[in-house]
């Protein structure tokens, strides 16, 4: 939330509530920024950790995958259609969703999980994941924090996240609880640096492999396990008559049945206007005007249209339509 841009307004809110109140803090992790706030709002904090910092990192193999872009979705089907749940992280939403088709196609079922997903569809899709219906969760960071799915034993980092941080949320998805978990990231040549400085700053020394294909050895080594594809990969259920494929209610077929079955089409209550209603302009038989004329143009008797929009005879002329005549049509 602080790296989002809610820190200035936390301060705000600190700085006017009395300095003598007790306080506590959260925080998945506990870095320089974090100390800053520590030392300014907290008297004589005491820390205590749910689990030590290190332990998540010493239960993961960490390792790297230097590989050639063309290689990115071949060696990520095979590693996907190893055993096990995985979970792929993107950098932004329109590449899990093409990530996840792609996957599908090749016969790996898989889900997406990012902010352009309706409640629905997210639902459906982690129920989809925890059930075992997709093994594959290819999501962006907002799957990085606050989301556990049990025995999920490779995590792979498709798109490198952008700071150290990012990474450790999102290598915690895995080795959960005690359990041994593998984190692969895929680094292409002009990603080199990046790479270096990310786990550097993470305090991780993974292990860097140069793979130049999807039959590589590496990849049975890092994912074990007999490979299964499933044609057409996941199939999500069918909708309902009410929802959409994507979650959301349907909408238009019932309304354009009810304008198609309309008492009049010159009607905006669906009852049908009457005589005094006409719009056309043309003269009513017997000079007199129409109730419902707006053109002004002149009558067969000689006398102007009842055009005025007060609903009263017009001075001087014929037309001694009332205000009822007028009323709800205009």
């Amino acid at each position: 939330m602080a790296d989002l841009g809610f820190l200035p307004g936390v301060k705000r809110i600190l700085d006017k509530t009395p300095q003598s109140g007790q306080r506590l803090l959260f925080s998945a992790t506990l870095d320089g920024a974090i100390n800053v706030l520590v030392k300014r709002y907290l008297s004589n904090p005491v820390t205590h950790e749910a689990d030590s910092a290190q332990s998540p990192v010493s239960k993961m193999s960490h390792h790297v995958l230097h590989i050639g872009r063309e290689s990115r979705v071949p060696v990520l089907v095979d590693l996907t259609s190893a055993p096990g749940r995985t979970v792929i992280f993107t950098r932004t939403k329109y590449g899990a969703k093409a990530l996840a088709r792609q996957l599908n196609k090749s016969g790996v079922p898989a889900v997406d999980l990012h902010g352009n997903l309706s409640q629905n569809a997210r639902t459906r899709n982690m129920e989809a994941f925890h059930s075992g219906k997709a093994m594959t969760l290819v999501a962006t960071d907002v799957a990085a924090r606050g989301i556990h799915v049990d025995d999920v034993n490779l995590v792979i980092h498709a798109d490198p996240p952008a700071e150290h941080k990012a990474y450790l949320h999102r290598s915690g998805r895995t080795a959960r609880a005690g359990a041994e978990g593998t984190v692969i990231t895929l680094m292409t040549d002009d990603q080199v640096r990046d790479v270096r400085d990310l786990t550097r700053q993470a305090g991780i020394k993974p292990t860097t492999t140069r793979v130049a294909s999807a039959s590589d050895p590496i990849l049975v080594k890092l994912a074990p396990g007999e490979r299964a594809l499933v044609k057409g990969g996941y199939e999500p259920p069918a909708p309902t008559s009410t929802r959409s494929s994507d979650g959301e209610p349907k909408t238009g077929g019932r309304n354009r049945q009810r304008r198609k079955t309309g008492t009049s089409p010159n009607t905006r209550s669906g009852q049908p206007k009457q005589g005094g209603g006409q719009r056309s302009g043309a003269p009513k038989a017997g000079g007199q005007s129409s109730g419902g004329q707006r053109s002004g143009a002149p009558t067969s008797g000689g006398q102007r249209s009842g055009g005025q929009r007060s609903g009263g005879a017009r001075t001087g002329g014929s037309s001694t339509h009332s205000a009822a005549s007028f009323s709800g049509r205009r």
